[in-house]
């Protein structure tokens, strides 16, 4: 066993990887999301479809929670009342830092046909949106790309985010 070790070492050497930190702890995050379900309206069918075996979620990583605790994403899909809106401010605190959130459905992004007193005009008025889905309902293949396009986004972030530093005067 031993001469087969060194023989190998001599041919080349064993085989190196070289990455950052960044990259390592972004590929797990990105490849592990666990998305918390805020299901409002007709798009919420859309999403559990997402879900199901046919479009398999799973496969990529995402598990829908209904925990905000456990949960990284958010995805609201639907018409935001402003009863809900006291409730989704909530649940977006509760969860644990880094999140995201994916606004799913023509209603979440911007109320939608319902421009009344009792309908929130857009998710971001309440909690801050990193990705939009256009249309009524969304299919959950465009679920899919946006979960994708989310992994790419978190897969540049910096994980050692530099703050100012705090002045003592």
């Amino acid at each position: 066993m031993a001469q087969h070790q060194v023989n190998y070492l001599q041919e080349g050497g064993l085989p190196v990887v070289l990455t950052t930190v960044d990259k390592l702890v972004n590929w797990g995050r990105s490849n592990s999301l666990w998305a918390l379900t805020y299901g409002l309206a007709c798009c919420a069918i859309e999403m559990m479809a997402s879900g199901a075996s046919r479009y398999d979620f799973d496969r990529f990583g995402t598990i829908f929670r209904a925990s905000p605790r456990q949960a990284e994403v958010m995805v609201v899909a639907g018409t935001l009342t402003k009863k809900h809106a006291e409730f989704i401010r909530r649940l977006y605190d509760q969860m644990a830092e880094p999140k995201w959130v994916i606004s799913m459905g023509s209603c979440a992004n911007t109320g939608g046909m319902f421009n009344t007193y009792a309908t929130v005009q857009g998710v971001d008025r309440v909690i801050p949106v990193d990705l939009y889905l256009p249309g009524c309902a969304p299919r959950p293949e465009t679920l899919q790309y946006a979960v994708l396009m989310l992994q790419r986004k978190i897969r540049k972030e910096s994980v050692f985010k530099r703050q100012k530093p705090k002045r003592l005067v």
